[in-house]
């Protein structure tokens, strides 16, 4: 590193695997062990870069010196921030990475999800909904999509995965930290919540009678998305205001979440945009 390291430490040895913070740490890759902390770790400069600029509370950032190298200004902008920035071993970056190849920077940050009363609210324009998702990678995908779309909100619902998990925190590449998420278990009262927010909501269902291309987009937007398997489940089906297909102009029989999620909400958000 050059001039002024961002080590609190200079010269100390890194942690290791067994150091106590870092053994601690490592238990947050457990869903109990962040449920029981109110923390997870956010691995990758993309997230870490996320989580210290957009409002992402941060306890500690690891680093190996390999990675300090490559991403000095993220150690500088923790410290400034007052975070710790703790250097430590391959090994250590080994057992806080759940990747065959480790980035070596990962923090330890607060859980992201609000509380339902203060993320779906009058005043949103498009929000996603996740029903009993189960696959980490799809859900990190499709906040990806949402922040990108530039949605206000997404909502995991019933079942759907731990946004804290951590192939969804890499999934998201960042986005975790920008449209405000919540998590609601009953999944009718997720979509009320919609509703009583002031918000049309639109579930996506490969069997619906309206083609995406039929619907105008002139008030707020809730898009409602199912499990990767078997789609929304039929009381979700006949709860929302309308189901939506996307048309099929070839031969494969459907898309996957992810895709049919970017499909359906960009062409909202832009539809929206186009509008004004």
């Amino acid at each position: 590193m050059t001039g002024d390291s961002a080590f609190p430490r200079p010269g100390a040895a890194p942690f290791t695997e067994r150091t106590p913070r870092v053994v601690a740490a490592r238990k947050l890759t457990r869903r109990a062990e962040r449920e029981k902390t109110g923390r997870f770790l956010a691995e990758g400069a993309n997230a870490v870069e996320a989580a210290l600029e957009d409002g992402g509370k941060v306890y500690e950032l690891f680093v190996t010196e390999r990675a300090a190298a490559q991403h000095e200004r993220l150690l500088v902008t923790a410290r400034e921030a007052g975070v710790p920035v703790s250097p430590i071993t391959d090994r250590a970056a080994d057992g806080l990475s759940e990747t065959v190849t480790p980035q070596g920077i990962v923090a330890v940050c607060a859980l992201v999800d609000r509380p339902q009363e203060t993320v779906l609210k009058p005043g949103a324009k498009l929000v996603v909904v996740l029903v009993d998702v189960a696959d980490p990678g799809n859900a990190g995908t499709v906040i990806r999509v949402a922040d990108a779309a530039g949605a206000d909100a997404v909502v995991l619902a019933g079942d759907s995965v731990d946004p804290h998990n951590g192939k969804c925190v890499r999934a998201a590449a960042g986005s975790l930290f920008h449209p405000a998420i919540t998590r609601i278990r009953d999944v009718d009262a997720a979509l009320k919540a919609c509703s009583a927010a002031g918000l049309r909501t639109l579930g996506a269902h490969g069997y619906a009678d309206t083609e995406l291309d039929q619907v105008t987009f002139d008030e707020p937007t809730a898009w409602v998305f199912g499990n990767e398997a078997h789609g929304l489940p039929r009381s979700v089906q006949e709860t929302v205001d309308l189901a939506v297909k996307i048309p099929m102009y070839g031969r494969a029989e459907s898309l996957n979440l992810a895709t049919a999620a970017a499909i359906c909400v960009y062409t909202n958000a832009m539809a929206s945009r186009t509008d004004r």
